[in-house]
């Protein structure tokens, strides 16, 4: 059986994994800045929760990398048009070891899957961040 502090997270340890594999895959700033945003608020409880289910329990499960996570959910996060949890995934990703060319093709594929409106949606967030994180794409041979 889990039980809760007084602030009700979960004695469990959930919550200190999750806070761990969060900060790793997002950064101590987004995790600091969502965690902070959230403090005193409704939301507060929120933000607990997914560090101890989302990240404490499925992010720190076997049989998945982080890198294929980070994978799975920029598709899944297209898919539902989450592109402001999309930006912060994307930096995870590349935290990850995605590759530019890889989260690119993820987006390509999810075209065919969730629909053009959702990939060029998508794109435009992941173009920004790609750009602030890695700089402008290197102009091909090809053209």
């Amino acid at each position: 059986m889990t039980s809760t502090n007084e602030n009700g997270a979960a004695q469990d340890g959930r919550y200190d994994a999750g806070i761990r594999i969060r900060r790793e895959v997002m950064g101590d700033e987004f995790v600091d800045a969502a965690l902070s945003r959230n403090e005193g608020t409704d939301g507060e409880q929120l933000q607990k929760h997914i560090t101890e289910t989302v990240w404490g329990s499925v992010w720190t499960r076997d049989g998945l990398g982080k890198r294929d996570r980070s994978l799975l959910n920029i598709g899944m996060l297209v898919a539902l048009r989450a592109t402001e949890e999309l930006r912060g995934h994307v930096r995870g990703g590349l935290r990850n070891g995605l590759t530019r060319e890889e989260i690119t093709e993820a987006v390509i594929h999810t075209a065919g899957y969730c629909g053009a409106p959702a990939a060029l949606s998508a794109m435009k967030v992941v173009q920004d961040v790609l750009v602030a994180e890695l700089g402008d794409l290197p102009e091909s041979d090809d053209a």
